[in-house]
């Protein structure tokens, strides 16, 4: 697991005109949210980040399914990203939106998949076929502590005509796929390896 620190300062100002000119002055407005103290909700916080920190770490894919050490001032927040907003035209990021969390706070996250082995899989180099992808990303349920980075998925011995379904994919321990919790009938296919065309197996996929 990646570790992530991030900088930012309380905002004392707010509406559109003061966040028009943070972001003049390259900073990012923000908000932390979610957590408890003493039993009760904690109440939102408005923050500022500095622009070149916070898009350096954007760079980086595990940054968008991680646990975020928020330093603001000289109190460390752990944090998720929840939330981005970008300029419909630049690359600026015009607001982020942070969720407080602890190692056993469950959360609903959005994570990558990775196909790996794609070049050695079974299916193309001996069955001629293709892979297509259905899903490149993956939504999921786990406590904090146990976000993974990115989901894995293995193609090396995947044959033609394969159809490789949520239900197939290997998660970590103590991770659930959020679409498969509302019921089998949502285990949509991730990947397939397509047949050449005219292929029994091409039609057996396609159905």
């Amino acid at each position: 697991m990646s570790e992530f620190n991030l900088s930012a300062e309380l905002r004392e100002d707010a509406g559109k005109g003061a966040s028009r000119r943070l972001r003049r002055e390259n900073a990012v407005p923000a908000i932390v949210y979610g957590g408890k103290a003493g039993g009760n909700d904690r109440k939102p916080q408005a923050i500022v980040l500095k622009a070149n920190e916070l898009n350096k770490l954007l760079e980086n894919e595990a940054f968008y399914s991680s646990v975020i050490t928020l330093n603001i001032g000289d109190k460390a927040e752990q944090v998720v990203l929840k939330d981005l907003q970008r300029h419909p035209s630049k690359a600026l990021i015009w607001h982020a939106d942070f969720l407080r969390v602890s190692k056993t706070s469950k959360i609903k996250a959005h994570v990558p998949l990775h196909f790996i082995n794609e070049d050695s899989c079974v299916g193309v180099k001996t069955g001629g076929g293709k892979i297509a992808h259905q899903l490149t990303s993956l939504d999921i349920i786990c406590n904090a502590g146990d976000l993974p980075e990115f989901i894995e998925v293995d193609l090396a011995n995947v044959e033609v005509g394969t159809v490789i379904h949520l239900s197939d994919l290997k998660l970590p321990k103590g991770v659930e796929s959020l679409a498969l919790s509302h019921g089998p009938e949502h285990d949509t296919s991730v990947v397939t390896v397509i047949a050449p065309k005219g292929g029994d197996s091409d039609e057996a996929a396609a159905e």
